[in-house]
């Protein structure tokens, strides 16, 4: 490891335990990350000359996890009104624009953009705030074992032993090897974590090891995607937020599918 990723990687190490350890701080983290994540997406998307509205993106963004925070929840079903507001909006802020073309794809393409990056990563506020104090802490700090663990034994032994390309077409880099690597890594991860997640699962440890898989498997699934939309754009990485580790979203695309499934698995076990 070079001096510029172990620097970086020590860095967000030492965020993501104060992010885990305080509510404020972890507050603070997932909000800078999510605004830094959509200026990155939605600059990669302008270079392609789709006519975004990326600063009106990034503002309805930031409400999402800010709402999420403060639990407000005006109906049962708010999330489903809150992107019908988000359509009539963009559709509002396209009715004044004097130029239609490719009017569809803008406005898709925006409002993807808002769910893709601030819902789905929104849902690691959910997991804080799923169990009380620290049994909250335990569980964000469950999945992002699981699946960063992954994404390091995906670097770890794709790097060393990697010979056979996995999807040349949208990442050239990424090896069957390392996908293996990282399924490996995330089962153990949660197996030796088995003690963050709440009591009454009683789960076994084949089963802990499928599901660590399954959520590993998700963040993989993750990165694959950011790396399809990276290719789209004719980029290697989705910007400069520290040296050696790319941008934003080239750390956070592993937890955007992972997080929510996570959620629902643990509201299903838990709640019925």
């Amino acid at each position: 490891m070079n001096k510029d990723r172990f620097f970086s990687s020590a860095v967000m190490i030492t965020l993501s335990a104060f992010a885990v350890l305080s509510k404020v701080a972890f507050f603070i983290v997932l909000l800078a990350l999510i605004i830094g994540g959509l200026y990155e997406f939605f600059y990669l998307v302008k270079k392609k000359g789709i006519p975004i509205y990326s600063y009106t993106g990034i503002a309805i963004g930031v409400l999402i996890p800010i709402a999420t925070y403060l639990q407000f929840e005006p109906t049962k079903r708010w999330e489903l009104l809150f992107i019908v507001l988000v359509f009539v909006t963009i559709f509002i802020l396209q009715l004044a624009r004097k130029d239609n073309e490719n009017a569809i794809v803008g406005i898709s393409t925006t409002l993807f953009g808002v769910l893709y990056v601030s819902w789905l990563f929104s849902y690691l506020i959910k997991i804080r705030f799923f169990a009380p104090g620290v049994e909250g802490m335990k569980l964000l700090a469950f999945i992002l074992l699981v699946t960063k663990m992954g994404d390091i034994g995906a670097l770890l032994i794709g790097s060393r032993y990697g010979k056979h390309p996995l999807l040349p077409r949208v990442s050239p880099n990424k090896t069957i090897e390392g996908s293996l690597g990282s399924f490996v890594f995330s089962s153990v991860t949660a197996v030796l974590t088995q003690s963050f997640l709440p009591a009454e699962l009683n789960l076994a440890v084949w089963q802990l090891l499928f599901f660590g898989a399954f959520f590993g498997g998700l963040g993989q699934l993750g990165d694959i995607s950011e790396s399809l939309i990276k290719r789209d754009c004719q980029v290697k990485d989705s910007g400069k937020m520290l040296p050696a580790l790319g941008g934003v979203l080239d750390s956070i695309d592993s937890l955007l599918f992972s997080a929510p499934a996570f959620y629902f698995w643990l509201s299903y076990l838990v709640h019925g």
